[in-house]
């Protein structure tokens, strides 16, 4: 469980290497065409890292080097590269929340309260929320996700994928359990049921 939970700090860069090595042994023309000539090691690693921040499984090592190697070439940016490889995991992602055919039942936000996220998002400020929201969305997110464990579910907050990153970093340092998710990571098949809402009020 502890190794689980510093998965990320204990990924360095030998630690990369090897898995591109590993990975380089059954497919080397996708690897050598993703690093150097794409991606630096240490690029690929901060992807790597932001997943297993979030308790995303890496076993999957050559759909995520696929998925780089088709992104890369547009965008650098490990937090744009990570959301798509998340969007291609979203399967498995699932799965490990929601095992089997299961409902995926989750927290959303309020309409109002995503518009202006979404706003603040898109205002220039790089997603700064004003303080008092702040501690209201804190607030709230740490008593339904308590409220969703007391059921028995797992905490999950699902939010359009521009939100995404930015509410995770923040929330998760208050509620270390929830694990925030994207609509673009939901597959198709699964039924979504939202059992609670985060709003502005209370």
């Amino acid at each position: 469980h502890l190794i689980l939970n510093h998965a990320a700090e204990l990924l360095g860069r030998q630690e990369t290497q090897a898995l591109l090595d590993h990975i380089g042994k059954d497919a080397p023309k996708l690897v050598e065409d993703l690093v150097p000539k794409l991606l630096s090691v240490s690029a690929v690693q901060r992807v790597l890292q932001s997943l297993l921040e979030e308790g995303v499984n890496i076993r999957d090592m050559r759909s995520i080097i696929e998925v780089l190697a088709e992104h890369a070439s547009r965008t650098q940016d490990p937090a744009q590269l990570t959301a798509r490889v998340r969007e291609s995991l979203g399967r498995a992602i699932m799965q490990a929340l929601f095992p089997g055919n299961a409902e995926v039942q989750v927290m959303a936000l309020e309409p109002g309260l995503e518009r202006i996220l979404m706003q603040a998002m898109s205002g220039g400020e790089g997603g700064v929320i004003e303080p008092g929201l702040a501690d209201t969305l804190l607030r709230q997110t740490a008593q339904i996700a308590q409220r969703q464990e007391d059921i028995g579910l797992p905490p999950v907050l699902l939010v359009p994928a521009q939100l995404r990153m930015l509410l995770s970093r923040f929330l998760r340092r208050a509620v270390p359990s929830l694990k925030v998710i994207s609509n673009n990571e939901v597959p198709e098949s699964r039924t979504i049921r939202v059992t609670a809402m985060i709003g502005t009020q209370g």
